[in-house]
């Protein structure tokens, strides 16, 4: 594993920053915790690389509140460049001028 933090997925929706912060400590010295409100997901960084495979490998598919945990490496963020947010279509999002056919 390259980063330290992880993506946790699956969660409770009564899941506390605190609760996930005692929950991953187990497996590593948690350096930040940061639970998505109202989306069921979260991210927790551990203070190493080796510390979040740890916790990875004890928690991805551990059941949690109920729910089964999904535990992985987060990815960096998508770009927020407008080029990208278009999708390649000049942001149109229909027919061009003169596609349709007159009767």
């Amino acid at each position: 594993m390259q980063g330290s933090k992880l993506y946790v997925g699956n969660l409770s929706y009564s899941a506390t920053n605190e609760q996930l912060n005692e929950l991953f400590s187990s497996h590593g010295a948690v350096k930040q915790v940061n639970i998505i409100e109202g989306k069921g997901f979260g991210f927790v960084e551990m203070s190493s690389p080796a510390e979040a495979e740890k916790a990875k490998e004890a928690l991805d598919g551990s059941d949690y509140m109920g729910r089964t945990l999904k535990v992985d490496e987060a990815r960096p963020p998508k770009s927020r460049d407008s080029r990208d947010s278009r999708g390649g279509g000049g942001g149109r999002g229909g027919a061009q001028r003169g596609s349709y056919k007159r009767y």
